[in-house]
């Protein structure tokens, strides 16, 4: 962790994920109050993260962007356009405009997925592979830690002056991200151009024929997109958690706050248990906290709310962890921005699949009940993960498979 810390351009990259993480966790969570506030529809709500979600489902044409141009430009005006798309959201003040912020919600998150595949790929060039474990736990304990400000920050801000300030707060924070990535001192190799539309189909696929080809890869990504299916079914529910429990929307704040300290918890020890237990088991584990602490949440306690946020917090990115540092060692650079966005879509795209379903189900059905089969269900199906197969540990074999290969930084959840 310290060697990471050490290098300039790593302290820039998760510098960058500090700023602009403060400022997306804040809106991400004011958007589905925003909605609730003024439409009372706990599905409406839950539409916006899959809004969020939703373009992941076109992850590897998006990601392609990231393999035919350099990636530090990309990443610089990547950030400086979102802070220009945020700025209509200031029209949003009634049920009639919230196509508006639905709008910017979808665009948002294309965007995000472009970003996320060139970052992938950038980092490849300046993060020893080595290191990548390490790297990825502090990406996410940098990510998740705005959990533990952002959302009450935004709260706040949104009680006081409403979801236009905190727009205008995200958009700055893509400012300064943007900033920080002029500073990166990385060598690019002159990216592949973009030749006839057949050319370009075939390339795109590329990513998925290796992640599907690979037998390391495979069932990491498989599980991790399961567990998102039922994440984002389990996120559905936060809004009626929030109410069951006699809260406010505001009250799911809290609960940010407290599966972000899980998840900073996890950030910090990820790369010593992903070289100490292997990455199939280190997502095993994970799984089964999520899943007990899914069932648990159905408890009508606030402390157990709370308690179940944070061991979901702790959970839920040991997979993500896992999956996507093996994508990192495995995948050579010419490839990664492709592979990365299309292990992005088959672990995130279930996740708007589940918020979408959610959605609807939360509407006809107690949660409660909800929330139990969720986590018996997610408990039995990580059973497979457990049993002991040593020869599928990609970190084993990563050491002399990936010798010759370059690797990068992923996006955790």
């Amino acid at each position: 962790m310290v060697r990471v810390l050490r290098d300039r351009d790593a302290a820039l990259y998760l510098g960058g994920v500090v700023v602009s993480g403060f400022g997306s966790s804040a809106m991400w969570l004011v958007a589905g109050v925003w909605v609730k506030d003024l439409t009372g529809s706990d599905g409406l709500a839950a539409l916006c993260v899959f809004a969020l979600w939703a373009p992941t489902l076109v992850g590897p044409a998006l990601g392609a962007l990231a393999d035919r141009t350099r990636r530090r430009p990309l990443l610089v005006w990547t950030n400086l356009g979102l802070a220009l798309l945020l700025l209509p959201l200031l029209a949003v003040d009634s049920p009639g405009t919230l196509w508006v912020l639905f709008a910017v919600l979808l665009v948002y998150g294309a965007a995000g997925v472009v970003h996320d595949a060139a970052e992938s790929a950038l980092v490849a060039s300046a993060i020893d592979r080595q290191l990548l474990g390490d790297f990825n736990g502090l990406r996410m304990t940098a990510n998740e830690g705005m959990k533990l400000v952002a959302p009450l920050a935004g709260a706040g801000l949104y009680a006081a002056y409403g979801g236009a300030r905190v727009a205008l707060l995200d958009a700055l924070t893509f400012v300064l991200a943007a900033g920080l990535y002029m500073l990166l001192r990385v060598h690019e190799p002159e990216p592949r151009q973009a030749g006839s539309s057949a050319d370009w189909r075939a390339r795109t696929s590329e990513g998925a024929r290796y992640l599907w080809s690979h037998a390391a890869l495979r069932p990491l990504v498989l599980a991790g997109g399961t567990t998102m299916l039922f994440a984002g079914l389990n996120g559905a529910t936060i809004y009626a958690v929030a109410e069951g429990l006699g809260h406010s929307p505001a009250y799911v704040g809290l609960l940010y706050v407290a599966q972000g300290a899980g998840s900073v918890a996890i950030g910090l020890v990820a790369g010593p248990l992903l070289r100490r237990l292997g990455e199939l088991r280190f997502a095993g584990y994970g799984i089964a906290l999520t899943a007990v602490a899914v069932a648990a949440r159905a408890l009508p306690y606030d402390a157990v709310a709370l308690a179940s946020a944070a061991a979901v917090g702790v959970g839920l990115p040991c997979v993500l962890v896992a999956a996507l540092t093996a994508v990192q060692r495995e995948t050579p650079d010419a490839l990664l921005g492709r592979t990365a966005a299309t292990a992005g879509t088959l672990l995130f795209a279930p996740n708007a699949v589940g918020l979408a379903l959610g959605a609807g189900l939360v509407e006809l059905l107690p949660y409660q009940p909800l929330l139990v089969t969720l986590g018996v269900t997610r408990l039995v199906t990580v059973l497979p993960l457990l049993l002991p197969l040593p020869r599928r540990q990609p970190s084993r074999a990563s050491a002399s498979a990936t010798s010759d290969r370059s690797s990068s930084d992923a996006n955790p959840a």
